[in-house]
């Protein structure tokens, strides 16, 4: 639905009431090359019918959003007046003074009470529990799964099932059925394959998948505050979360040891697997008919829950932030306040961003508008995420040199594998003086 012509005629009025400049304003925001970034840029293009500020959307590919965001940050350019960067960089973005400090804006507008609370935490607050805000959640993801609806309901696959495990197959509930559905659909001979989870070891793929078991298992990276991570880590929830993501490794398709979110939407456009994991970011792909043939039949749900009831998943997703060298600043500012606005938020969830406004998630209208929607609210109110310290970097560096050989190559045991990581964490933060 477009903004009526009335408010747009308002707000262009009061744009020439500011005189010329203001009609001459001009923002640039700076993110990743995705489809949001293109919804982004529908959104923005609304905001300059309302109030003649013309926004450019500017991306990059996802191999270079970090490195070309930070080069302009060290060199103190006013290239980009706002960021809508990756939850990890708030520490490192934060303390090196990249961002413009939000708090007031936050505390002003109530943020915490317009936004999901995870939302807030992971995508606004740095430093943990510290009420110091340095962006707008904006763009919500995290690691969902999708699934092939027709072979979950297909009569001699469920009598089957229920004669070999002694319960209804069914969407997985827990982490105990995923792996027992991994393994019943599991047939290479047949070239079908039980599942598909990320492996890739280059950035953080392989590490949101473990964590997706790890915080459903009811287990922790560390203490955020205090960056305490022996015996938590490395605690027995953690060892028996690592070990059934390494269960689910083996029913996958063959070459699957260096596989993201490319490769896990193609395990179910090409017919390759019962379930695979995903952020819901890539999941409009699996309800085109052009870009999947099996459309009608996928389903989607949320990360299942642990052997103790836990159900949390891997945050993905950003929030925007204002970049401390822009030179429109003042601009910016206002450009938020617009976006936070409920109105926008709903329009910003109509064009296929994700939204984290907490309103806007909970209605039906939201939860109802797609296939994977559904899952996706369920998900937003129960995520966590990755280290946000300015080290963030060398911690996960130091994870996928743990996690991939243990997952991928059976080098030793899940406990050697955490005990190692809580080592390696340990001596990263000592060094850091943390």
């Amino acid at each position: 639905m477009r903004m009526k012509w009335t408010g747009m005629l308002a707000g262009i009025g009061l744009a020439l009431s500011c005189g010329t400049s203001a009609l001459a304003q001009e923002l640039t925001i700076f993110w990743a090359e995705w489809d949001p970034a293109n919804y982004l840029q529908e959104l923005v293009n609304e905001y300059e019918a309302e109030t003649g500020v013309v926004v450019t959307v500017e991306t990059t590919p996802w191999a270079d959003f970090q490195t070309k965001a930070f080069t302009e940050f060290n060199a103190r350019g006013s290239a980009y007046d706002l960021i809508v960067g990756d939850s990890q960089w708030l520490g490192a973005a934060s303390e090196a003074g990249h961002y413009v400090d939000l708090t007031e804006f936050f505390n002003k507008h109530k943020l915490n009470e317009v936004m999901a609370p995870a939302t807030v935490k992971y995508y606004a607050e740095y430093p943990s529990n510290s009420g110091k805000y340095w962006a707008i959640p904006a763009e919500g993801d995290a690691v969902g799964w999708s699934y092939r609806k027709d072979w979950f309901e297909d009569p001699k696959e469920k009598e089957a099932f229920q004669a070999k495990y002694g319960y209804e197959l069914a969407v997985p509930k827990t982490f105990k059925e995923l792996r027992d559905l991994a393994e019943f659909f599991h047939r290479p001979d047949e070239n079908r394959y039980g599942i598909a989870i990320y492996t890739d070891n280059s950035y953080d793929a392989l590490v949101m998948g473990v964590e997706n078991a790890i915080f459903s298992y009811g287990g922790e990276l560390g203490n955020y505050e205090t960056y305490e991570v022996e015996g938590i880590i490395n605690s027995d929830k953690n060892v028996a979360a690592l070990e059934i993501y390494k269960e689910l490794y083996k029913f996958t398709p063959p070459g699957w040891a260096k596989s993201f979110f490319v490769e896990d939407n193609q395990a179910i456009t090409e017919g390759l697997a019962a379930m695979s994991m995903n952020y819901f970011a890539f999941f409009p792909a699996l309800v085109n008919e052009a870009t999947n043939p099996h459309a009608k039949n996928t389903g989607f749900f949320a990360n299942p829950a642990g052997p103790d009831g836990d159900q949390f998943a891997a945050l993905g997703g950003q929030g925007i932030s204002i970049v401390s060298y822009s030179e429109n600043q003042e601009e910016a500012m206002k450009f938020l306040e617009w976006f936070i606005r409920d109105d926008v938020q709903k329009r910003w969830a109509e064009l296929g961003g994700y939204t984290c406004h907490a309103a806007t998630l909970e209605s039906a209208e939201f939860r109802n508008a797609t296939p994977y929607n559904e899952a996706f609210y369920q998900t937003m109110f129960k995520v966590k995420d990755f280290w946000a310290t300015p080290e963030y970097a060398e911690l996960l560096q130091q994870a996928n040199q743990r996690l991939y050989p243990f997952v991928t190559g059976d080098q030793g045991t899940a406990k050697e594998t955490l005990d190692a990581l809580a080592a390696d964490w340990k001596a990263t933060f000592e060094k850091y003086n943390r």
